[in-house]
């Protein structure tokens, strides 16, 4: 499953809704997502990709969002913005809870949870060790604190040059992760896959790799290690 939410919380926090008030949008998020995940059981689907949201409190746009003086709200390690990163862990919180009663309500169902949230902090509290340069700025952008501006975003002139690496950037146009930060995600996931799915992954995926066993941090990045 795609993530879900996103979306419907941006909107109303670009329409200058309180946080208390979005708050409210939560659970009924949540019961989208299980109710589609209950239809497709019906449907015969046994094995679910479900990921939780990101640490929307690091987004550009967000950070553009929401620019304030108050060093208190901002993490000292990473500069991002701590309450909306929290709302973000209490959409992942509500979440896993309502997925662990739909294991429970159907145990012959394998759903696997996409931690987004905890693997994408882990890279912006070291993003040296990662290769990147650049965690809060856009790599496409038209200038500003976070290179994006509210109303032109990346492809919208007048456009300055992109930056020259992206892969040493975390994102692309303020909204959207690059490549490089993608990359990372998908092996994370991937091995929680490996290591949550039941049958094993192989009787799933017959193109799947078996030498692959667990990811690993290696010159600095998170790669697929080989158990040969």
């Amino acid at each position: 499953m795609g993530e879900m939410g996103g979306n419907d919380y941006g909107h109303a926090f670009k329409q200058g809704k309180s946080i208390e008030y979005i708050r409210n949008f939560v659970p009924p998020v949540i019961d989208s997502i299980t109710s589609s995940i209950n239809e497709m059981i019906e449907l015969g689907a046994v094995t679910f990709l479900v990921p939780g949201n990101f640490p929307i409190g690091c987004s550009p746009t967000y950070l553009t969002l929401f620019p304030g003086s108050d060093k208190d709200q901002y993490d000292p390690l990473t500069g991002c913005l701590t309450w909306l990163n929290q709302f973000s862990q209490h959409h992942s919180q509500l979440l896993r809870k309502e997925l662990e009663k739909i294991r429970n309500l159907h145990p012959d169902t394998n759903i696997v949870y996409a931690d987004y949230y905890s693997t994408t902090l882990r890279i912006y509290h070291s993003p040296n060790k990662f290769g990147f340069k650049e965690t809060l700025k856009a790599c496409c952008g038209t200038g500003g604190l976070y290179d994006y501006n509210l109303s032109r975003a990346c492809g919208y002139p007048p456009l300055r040059q992109c930056c020259n690496d992206p892969s040493s950037y975390m994102s692309w146009d303020g909204i959207h992760y690059t490549e490089a930060v993608n990359r990372l995600i998908a092996n994370v996931v991937f091995e929680e896959l490996m290591n949550s799915i039941n049958p094993s992954l192989n009787n799933l995926c017959p193109f799947h790799n078996p030498s692959v066993t667990h990811v690993k941090e290696k010159n600095n990045s998170i790669t697929l290690e080989s158990k040969h």
